[in-house]
Protein backbone atom coordinates (compact mmCIF):
# COMPACT_ATOMS: atom_id res chain seq x y z
CA UNK A 1 0.00 0.00 0.00
CA UNK A 2 1.08 3.60 -0.65
CA UNK A 3 -0.62 6.59 1.15
CA UNK A 4 -0.85 9.73 -0.36
CA UNK A 5 -1.51 12.65 2.64
CA UNK A 6 -3.47 15.78 1.44
CA UNK A 7 -4.38 19.45 2.69
CA UNK A 8 -4.34 22.57 2.67
CA UNK A 9 -1.14 25.07 4.33
CA UNK A 10 -0.70 24.17 7.99
CA UNK A 11 -3.59 21.49 7.93
CA UNK A 12 -0.59 19.36 9.61
CA UNK A 13 0.06 17.16 6.92
CA UNK A 14 4.19 16.88 7.69
CA UNK A 15 3.36 15.98 11.41
CA UNK A 16 0.72 13.80 9.95
CA UNK A 17 3.58 11.85 7.75
CA UNK A 18 5.70 11.96 10.40
CA UNK A 19 3.76 9.99 12.47
CA UNK A 20 2.87 7.67 10.27
CA UNK A 21 6.34 6.99 8.86
CA UNK A 22 7.11 6.31 12.96
CA UNK A 23 3.97 3.96 13.06
CA UNK A 24 5.20 2.27 10.23
CA UNK A 25 9.07 2.59 9.98
CA UNK A 26 8.71 -0.28 7.18
CA UNK A 27 7.60 2.84 4.69
CA UNK A 28 9.18 5.48 3.15
CA UNK A 29 8.03 9.00 3.90
CA UNK A 30 8.47 11.03 0.98
CA UNK A 31 8.14 14.64 1.88
CA UNK A 32 7.95 17.82 -0.72
CA UNK A 33 11.49 18.76 -2.22
CA UNK A 34 12.38 15.10 -1.78
CA UNK A 35 13.13 12.83 -5.08
CA UNK A 36 9.63 11.15 -5.90
CA UNK A 37 8.75 9.32 -8.49
CA UNK A 38 5.39 10.76 -9.11
CA UNK A 39 5.72 14.52 -8.10
CA UNK A 40 8.19 17.38 -8.90
CA UNK A 41 7.25 19.96 -6.03
CA UNK A 42 10.59 21.95 -5.51
CA UNK A 43 12.49 20.43 -8.13
CA UNK A 44 14.40 21.57 -11.63
CA UNK A 45 13.71 18.81 -14.53
CA UNK A 46 16.30 19.86 -17.28
CA UNK A 47 17.92 18.31 -20.35
CA UNK A 48 21.12 16.70 -20.19
CA UNK A 49 22.55 19.48 -22.13
CA UNK A 50 21.13 22.12 -20.00
CA UNK A 51 22.21 19.69 -16.87
CA UNK A 52 25.67 19.89 -18.19
CA UNK A 53 25.70 24.09 -18.30
CA UNK A 54 24.52 24.29 -14.88
CA UNK A 55 26.89 21.93 -13.54
CA UNK A 56 29.28 24.23 -15.55
CA UNK A 57 27.70 27.45 -14.12
CA UNK A 58 27.97 26.39 -10.74
CA UNK A 59 31.22 24.56 -10.41
CA UNK A 60 31.62 24.69 -6.71
CA UNK A 61 28.44 23.27 -5.89
CA UNK A 62 28.97 20.06 -8.64
CA UNK A 63 29.04 17.39 -6.48
CA UNK A 64 26.00 18.91 -4.15
CA UNK A 65 24.37 18.91 -7.41
CA UNK A 66 25.52 15.98 -9.08
CA UNK A 67 24.69 13.76 -5.50
CA UNK A 68 20.91 15.55 -5.41
CA UNK A 69 20.31 14.88 -9.09
CA UNK A 70 18.74 11.73 -10.73
CA UNK A 71 18.08 10.39 -14.19
CA UNK A 72 14.74 10.09 -16.22
CA UNK A 73 14.59 9.11 -19.80
CA UNK A 74 16.46 12.31 -21.60
CA UNK A 75 15.88 14.46 -18.60
CA UNK A 76 17.85 15.26 -15.41
CA UNK A 77 15.85 15.69 -12.41
CA UNK A 78 17.59 18.28 -9.98
CA UNK A 79 16.25 18.23 -6.17
CA UNK A 80 17.62 21.86 -5.80
CA UNK A 81 16.76 22.98 -2.51
CA UNK A 82 18.78 20.25 -0.81
CA UNK A 83 21.65 21.76 -2.36
CA UNK A 84 23.20 24.01 0.34
CA UNK A 85 24.70 27.27 -1.44
CA UNK A 86 25.13 31.12 0.16
CA UNK A 87 24.19 32.57 -3.30
CA UNK A 88 20.34 33.02 -3.96
CA UNK A 89 20.32 33.24 -8.04
CA UNK A 90 21.06 29.46 -7.71
CA UNK A 91 17.86 28.61 -6.51
CA UNK A 92 16.00 31.53 -8.42
CA UNK A 93 17.70 30.01 -11.69
CA UNK A 94 17.04 26.42 -10.82
CA UNK A 95 13.26 27.10 -9.88
CA UNK A 96 12.68 28.65 -13.66
CA UNK A 97 12.96 24.75 -14.79
CA UNK A 98 10.39 23.58 -11.85
CA UNK A 99 6.96 22.60 -13.92
CA UNK A 100 4.24 23.91 -12.34
CA UNK A 101 3.26 27.84 -12.27
CA UNK A 102 2.81 27.71 -15.76
CA UNK A 103 6.27 27.40 -16.61
CA UNK A 104 5.15 25.06 -19.75
CA UNK A 105 2.31 24.37 -21.90
CA UNK A 106 -0.72 22.66 -20.52
CA UNK A 107 -0.67 19.95 -23.29
CA UNK A 108 3.25 19.34 -21.94
CA UNK A 109 2.48 19.76 -18.08
CA UNK A 110 -0.15 16.51 -18.16
CA UNK A 111 1.97 14.72 -20.13
CA UNK A 112 4.59 14.78 -17.81
CA UNK A 113 2.52 14.29 -14.94
CA UNK A 114 0.37 11.24 -16.70
CA UNK A 115 3.56 9.70 -17.76
CA UNK A 116 5.35 9.98 -14.22
CA UNK A 117 1.78 8.29 -12.52
CA UNK A 118 2.37 5.60 -15.16
CA UNK A 119 5.90 4.86 -14.95
CA UNK A 120 5.46 4.71 -11.06
CA UNK A 121 6.46 1.49 -9.75
CA UNK A 122 6.73 0.80 -5.68
CA UNK A 123 4.79 -0.02 -2.47
CA UNK A 124 5.68 1.36 0.98
CA UNK A 125 5.53 5.06 0.44
CA UNK A 126 3.99 7.82 2.64
CA UNK A 127 3.65 10.80 0.29
CA UNK A 128 3.31 14.60 1.42
CA UNK A 129 0.77 16.34 -0.90
CA UNK A 130 2.23 14.91 -4.02
CA UNK A 131 -1.18 14.59 -5.52
CA UNK A 132 -3.37 17.58 -5.31
CA UNK A 133 -1.61 20.12 -3.77
CA UNK A 134 0.99 21.92 -6.54
CA UNK A 135 -1.02 20.66 -9.32
CA UNK A 136 -4.28 22.17 -8.50
CA UNK A 137 -2.86 24.96 -7.06
CA UNK A 138 -1.19 25.19 -10.79
CA UNK A 139 -4.18 24.60 -12.70
CA UNK A 140 -6.16 27.32 -10.37
CA UNK A 141 -3.48 30.11 -10.33
CA UNK A 142 -1.54 29.71 -13.52
CA UNK A 143 -3.82 28.06 -15.84
CA UNK A 144 -7.13 29.04 -14.74
CA UNK A 145 -9.04 26.35 -15.44
CA UNK A 146 -12.67 25.55 -14.25
CA UNK A 147 -13.60 23.34 -11.78
CA UNK A 148 -14.50 21.05 -14.34
CA UNK A 149 -11.63 21.03 -16.30
CA UNK A 150 -9.93 20.43 -13.30
CA UNK A 151 -11.75 17.43 -12.78
CA UNK A 152 -11.19 16.19 -15.81
CA UNK A 153 -7.65 16.64 -15.31
CA UNK A 154 -8.12 14.21 -12.16
CA UNK A 155 -10.11 11.71 -14.12
CA UNK A 156 -6.84 11.05 -16.73
CA UNK A 157 -4.91 10.85 -13.21
CA UNK A 158 -7.10 8.76 -12.00
CA UNK A 159 -6.35 6.35 -15.01
CA UNK A 160 -3.02 6.68 -14.85
CA UNK A 161 -2.93 5.28 -11.64
CA UNK A 162 -4.96 2.03 -12.40
CA UNK A 163 -3.58 -0.68 -11.12
CA UNK A 164 -1.68 0.62 -8.33
CA UNK A 165 -2.18 0.00 -4.36
CA UNK A 166 -2.60 3.48 -2.81
CA UNK A 167 -4.80 5.47 -0.60
CA UNK A 168 -5.22 9.08 -0.17
CA UNK A 169 -5.73 10.39 3.61
CA UNK A 170 -7.34 14.30 3.24
CA UNK A 171 -6.85 16.39 6.13
CA UNK A 172 -9.91 18.55 5.88
CA UNK A 173 -9.61 22.33 7.85
CA UNK A 174 -12.97 23.28 9.50
CA UNK A 175 -11.22 26.66 10.19
CA UNK A 176 -9.07 27.62 7.30
CA UNK A 177 -8.22 31.16 8.98
CA UNK A 178 -7.25 29.61 12.23
CA UNK A 179 -4.80 26.99 10.62
CA UNK A 180 -3.30 29.80 8.57
CA UNK A 181 -2.41 32.07 11.43
CA UNK A 182 -0.84 29.44 13.03
CA UNK A 183 1.58 28.63 10.63
CA UNK A 184 2.34 32.22 10.09
CA UNK A 185 3.45 32.76 13.33
CA UNK A 186 5.22 28.79 12.60
CA UNK A 187 7.36 30.22 9.74
CA UNK A 188 9.04 33.30 10.90
CA UNK A 189 12.81 34.09 10.63
CA UNK A 190 15.09 34.92 13.80
CA UNK A 191 13.65 38.15 14.14
CA UNK A 192 10.29 37.65 13.67
CA UNK A 193 9.54 38.30 10.33
CA UNK A 194 6.89 36.17 8.95
CA UNK A 195 8.91 35.24 5.70
CA UNK A 196 6.86 31.93 4.67
CA UNK A 197 3.63 34.13 4.32
CA UNK A 198 5.14 36.98 2.47
CA UNK A 199 6.44 34.85 -0.26
CA UNK A 200 2.97 32.91 -0.38
CA UNK A 201 1.05 35.85 -0.55
CA UNK A 202 3.32 37.07 -3.72
CA UNK A 203 2.90 33.77 -5.29
CA UNK A 204 -0.95 34.51 -5.19
CA UNK A 205 -0.96 37.72 -5.62
CA UNK A 206 1.23 37.76 -9.35
CA UNK A 207 -0.81 34.96 -10.56
CA UNK A 208 -2.76 35.10 -13.16
CA UNK A 209 -6.02 34.13 -11.79
CA UNK A 210 -5.99 36.91 -8.57
CA UNK A 211 -4.49 39.97 -11.38
CA UNK A 212 -7.14 38.95 -13.11
CA UNK A 213 -9.78 39.71 -10.69
CA UNK A 214 -7.57 42.10 -8.92
CA UNK A 215 -7.20 39.76 -5.49
CA UNK A 216 -4.64 41.32 -3.18
CA UNK A 217 -5.34 40.93 0.30
CA UNK A 218 -5.53 38.02 3.10
CA UNK A 219 -9.49 37.65 2.97
CA UNK A 220 -8.82 37.19 -0.55
CA UNK A 221 -6.26 33.97 -0.40
CA UNK A 222 -8.57 32.66 2.25
CA UNK A 223 -11.33 32.74 0.02
CA UNK A 224 -8.92 30.85 -2.56
CA UNK A 225 -8.39 28.75 0.03
CA UNK A 226 -11.42 27.54 0.81
CA UNK A 227 -12.12 26.96 -3.05
CA UNK A 228 -9.48 25.12 -3.49
CA UNK A 229 -9.83 22.55 -0.06
CA UNK A 230 -13.68 22.28 -1.71
CA UNK A 231 -12.70 21.71 -4.88
CA UNK A 232 -10.08 18.85 -3.66
CA UNK A 233 -12.59 17.15 -1.40
CA UNK A 234 -14.52 17.34 -4.61
CA UNK A 235 -11.98 15.15 -7.04
CA UNK A 236 -11.59 13.10 -3.93
CA UNK A 237 -15.03 12.06 -3.57
CA UNK A 238 -15.95 12.01 -6.93
CA UNK A 239 -13.17 10.46 -9.06
CA UNK A 240 -10.88 8.62 -6.24
CA UNK A 241 -14.36 7.65 -4.16
CA UNK A 242 -13.43 4.59 -2.42
CA UNK A 243 -9.49 5.37 -1.76
CA UNK A 244 -10.49 8.54 0.27
CA UNK A 245 -10.13 9.14 4.01
CA UNK A 246 -10.97 12.48 4.97
CA UNK A 247 -9.91 13.20 8.90
CA UNK A 248 -10.21 16.58 10.38
CA UNK A 249 -7.02 18.43 10.94
CA UNK A 250 -5.38 18.33 14.39
CA UNK A 251 -8.28 16.21 15.50
CA UNK A 252 -7.74 12.46 15.07
CA UNK A 253 -6.71 9.39 16.96
CA UNK A 254 -3.92 7.95 14.73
Amino acid sequence: MNYFVEGLQGSGKSTLVQKLSEKYPDCKAVMEGDYSPVELAWCARMSEARYSEILAQWSDLRDQISHNSYKEGDYRIVCYTKVKSEDPEFYHQLENYEIYNGRTTFENFQNIVLTRYRSWQGDGNIFECSLLQNAVEDLILFRDLSDDAILDFYREVRSALAGKEYEIWYIESPDIGKNLGAVRRERVDKDGNEIWFNMVMEYFTSSPYAKKRSLNSCEDFLEHLRHRQALELRICREIFGEKLTVIRSKAYDL
